[in-house]
């Protein structure tokens, strides 16, 4: 038996209806034996501003005892934003405490639904908060608010040596001299 949709799963989505259906079909067609991880299927509330997640909440994790740390960037923040008028939503990523291993993540703001596809695509892949930093977005771009705050997994210590440690100081410093505005 055989099974997608709203009988299958706790998310109510045509988009995770569709992802299950085909899982189905593979299965049945292809004789394999997968099963939906329903942890990775991200979702979207077309609301004004849209609001999107992918993963567990930080309620959740409390629930379950799951150490974590929280990353968070205002999209009031971020040029791009700045520039469209954006005054409210934020990016927040949460990650296993210790590691960059991504456990969920929030985006709330203009075109959310879109950008939780690049969180969700780590989190499928093992791309944790390091790599996510690292990896150029184009500027500006709503989506730098994501390694923005991917990137905050370094500027608190996060893996880093006292040499890279001393360097982010002195880039926040920096930065700070230059005043509100500069990124």
């Amino acid at each position: 038996i055989y099974s997608c949709g709203d009988c299958a799963s706790p998310f109510k989505f045509t988009h995770a209806a569709d992802w299950q259906a085909r899982t189905a079909i593979r299965n049945m067609f292809l004789g394999l034996k997968e099963k939906q991880q329903n942890i990775l299927t991200p979702w979207c509330t077309y609301t004004e501003p849209e609001i999107a997640h992918v993963g567990l909440y930080e309620k959740e994790m409390d629930d379950r005892g799951i150490a974590y740390v929280t990353y968070k960037r205002d999209l009031k923040d971020v040029d791009r934003c700045k520039c469209e008028g954006v005054k409210a939503g934020f990016v927040k990523i949460s990650a296993a405490e210790g590691t960059d291993v991504i456990l969920g993540a929030t985006i709330v703001g203009p075109s959310a639904g879109d950008m939780i596809s690049e969180i969700t695509i780590c989190m499928q892949n093992g791309i944790g908060l390091s790599k996510l930093a690292g990896t150029i977005h184009p500027y500006p771009t709503s989506a730098e608010a994501i390694r923005q705050c991917a990137a905050q997994f370094w500027q608190r210590g996060g893996m880093a040596t006292p040499v890279n440690k001393r360097v982010t100081e002195m880039l926040l410093e920096e930065r700070a001299a230059a005043g509100p505005g500069s990124n």
